[in-house]
């Protein structure tokens, strides 16, 4: 069997979409928020500029200084990380995984991770 170019294109298609939409889906359980809990948001400055989750701190992960930012946090603390989609969220928190964090949340994207933890998009 002969496969063209345009089942290539549409498997390609299928798969991109399955993955995006589950990156966007939003967290299936409530995200628990304590006092000690630090919510980081990991988008640019101008995205954090245009609406972030109320009390989250802005930790761009596409920064070169960003291993170096959270390495002043504490390993032991509890952090929930969230960006747009929740793509860069997840690769953060590997990052910080390696960097010997422990206890971390990947909130999804921006409107999914208010949802979850019941925090509004301030500006």
């Amino acid at each position: 069997m002969k496969i063209t170019s345009r089942l290539l294109a549409s498997v390609a298609i299928a798969a991109t979409l399955a993955f995006g939409v589950a990156a966007c889906a939003p967290a299936a359980d409530p995200i628990a928020i304590s006092a000690e809990t630090v919510v980081i948001d990991v988008r640019t400055p101008e995205e954090f500029a245009s609406g972030h989750l109320d009390g989250a701190v802005n930790i761009d992960v596409q920064s070169a200084s960003f291993d170096k930012t959270v390495s002043e946090l504490p390993t032991d603390g509890e952090y929930v990380v969230y960006c747009r989609s929740g793509t860069r969220s997840a690769a953060a928190i590997d990052r910080m995984e390696g960097l010997g964090f422990t206890t971390l949340t990947n909130a999804g994207g921006v409107e999914a991770a208010s949802e979850a933890t019941g925090l509004a998009i301030t500006k």
